[in-house]
């Protein structure tokens, strides 16, 4: 699965262009997308990395896509 993190902006469509469309987008890097990703899957962040801290609450993206 490709997950994008932290996309806001014309950033996404060139993510789009390079990996082609997501299965999985998050707006904060948090404990819902953290769980949500498996062994395996490809996540591209906008901003920052997967050791940046996680957001202690759990955000409703879907809510936005």
């Amino acid at each position: 699965m490709l997950h994008f993190v932290r996309f806001r902006d014309d950033r996404y469509l060139n993510a789009v262009k390079t990996f082609g469309p997501p299965d999985f987008t998050h707006r904060h890097w948090d404990a819902r997308a953290v769980a949500e990703i498996a062994p395996g899957d490809v996540v591209v962040f906008a901003e920052g990395d997967e050791h940046q801290p996680v957001t202690p609450f759990a955000y409703d993206d879907s809510a936005f896509f």
